[in-house]
């Protein structure tokens, strides 16, 4: 990485791009294509997401004024709005979606390490839940919701160790929330935590026939009987502890083996919390944690929502929409492998903001992100006037 290369292209230093080359390949991203490639694409749409552009006419009047600068950037010999527009709106989103996944694999692996996860737990954590993003149903018509609403949701697989999602499934608004725990793949002794809108025992028991671990909230209305209690801990807020077995017909067949009830008193709330799983080893303490560190789930959607592009797209089907989204995972988990690799103390934020001001400097990036520089600033002794008011 030389100091004369600008962030931006520093940046992108981070991509593996013989990776991304293989993912264009399987979908033939790149064919009949003459000058602006699926490389030149993913570019542009990193540069969007990076300086936080409202709009793609916002993002190509931005990147056009800086057109000599285009082949040390990697955006190409010609970008164009028409360019961009149709690539986001015919280019496979397989394409960003696969190398999406290659990038959350490479994050996870420089974070794995440097986890501060409290708890010993054989398995890795999980945390799944789905955020909204409202659309104009006029313009993106295939995202149905409601009568005069549109939306997507964007169902997120958060890994609780190294704050980095997972896997990510879009679906139209209306798409009900358990149906897309449908398309994962459990692993074995991994730990899934959801909410009580995920209660469907069909679906919690093929985690258990997975052998992995589930840990969700009951419902008010759970009817079960009770076999056996083990003494509550009622120091560390447990009430109680019990081995249940479900009495309803159709939870029973969905569900035939017995479950673990765990109720829950949280000071900070002053609120009672009832939740269920079929680990049987963990103290009870454990399985409250781990609903606890659910919330990460929620703040990584705060977070993109707030920092990156998903609410406003630069383009109106869903293939357009799906990309963007893959892009915004891609620059996220971009951010986590800098933030790891330069060794720096601040966090993702302040990265990103420093970074959306700085693209098109020539400042090192271990300079540019280096924590203690504002600590370090002396002003100089100056004879000023003093004012005086009458």
């Amino acid at each position: 990485m030389n100091n004369g290369k600008y962030v931006f292209a520093q940046i992108i230093t981070f991509l593996p791009a013989r990776v991304f080359d293989k993912c264009v390949s399987r979908y033939e991203g790149n064919k009949w294509v003459k000058h602006f490639s699926c490389w030149n694409q993913l570019m542009c749409m990193i540069f969007g997401q990076l300086s936080g552009r409202e709009s793609l006419r916002d993002l190509l009047i931005t990147i056009s004024a800086h057109s000599n600068k285009y082949y040390h950037l990697g955006l190409g010999k010609n970008v164009s709005r028409s360019n961009l527009a149709m690539a986001n709106e015919q280019r496979n989103c397989s394409i960003y979606e696969s190398f999406a996944y290659e990038m959350i694999a490479i994050a996870q692996g420089h974070l794995t390490d440097e986890t501060d996860f409290p708890l010993l737990l054989p398995g890795n954590v999980y945390a799944f839940d789905y955020t909204t993003v409202d659309l104009c149903l006029n313009v993106f018509w295939w995202a149905t919701f409601r009568k005069a609403k549109g939306a997507i949701k964007i169902h997120t697989l958060y890994d609780v160790k190294t704050s980095i999602p997972a896997f990510i499934h879009i679906t139209e608004g209306n798409v009900h929330d358990v149906k897309a725990m449908d398309v994962l793949i459990y692993e074995a002794d991994g730990f899934y935590v959801v909410d009580k809108a995920y209660v469907d025992f069909k679906r919690l028991f093929s985690i258990n026939s997975a052998r992995a671990y589930f840990v969700v909230r009951a419902k008010e209305n759970l009817n079960f009987r009770r076999i056996r209690s083990v003494k509550p801990d009622k120091a560390n807020s447990i009430l109680c502890d019990q081995t249940i077995k479900l009495k309803s017909i159709k939870s029973s067949t969905n569900y035939p083996e017995v479950l673990r009830r765990i109720k829950y008193f949280d000071k900070e709330q002053q609120r009672i919390f009832v939740f269920l799983t079929n680990n049987f080893q963990q103290p009870a303490t454990d399985i409250a944690l781990l609903y606890k560190y659910r919330w990460k789930v929620e703040l990584f959607f705060k977070w993109i929502k707030q920092h990156l592009k998903i609410k406003s797209f630069w383009g109106t089907s869903m293939n357009a929409v799906k990309t963007q989204v893959y892009i915004a995972i891609i620059t996220y988990t971009l951010v986590a492998i800098i933030k790891c690799k330069l060794k720096t103390n601040r966090s993702t934020y302040e990265i990103l903001q420093i970074i959306s001001a700085s693209l098109f400097d020539k400042t090192h990036l271990n300079v540019l992100l280096k924590s203690d520089v504002h600590k370090n600033v002396k002003e100089q002794k100056c004879q000023q006037l003093t004012m005086e008011l009458f």
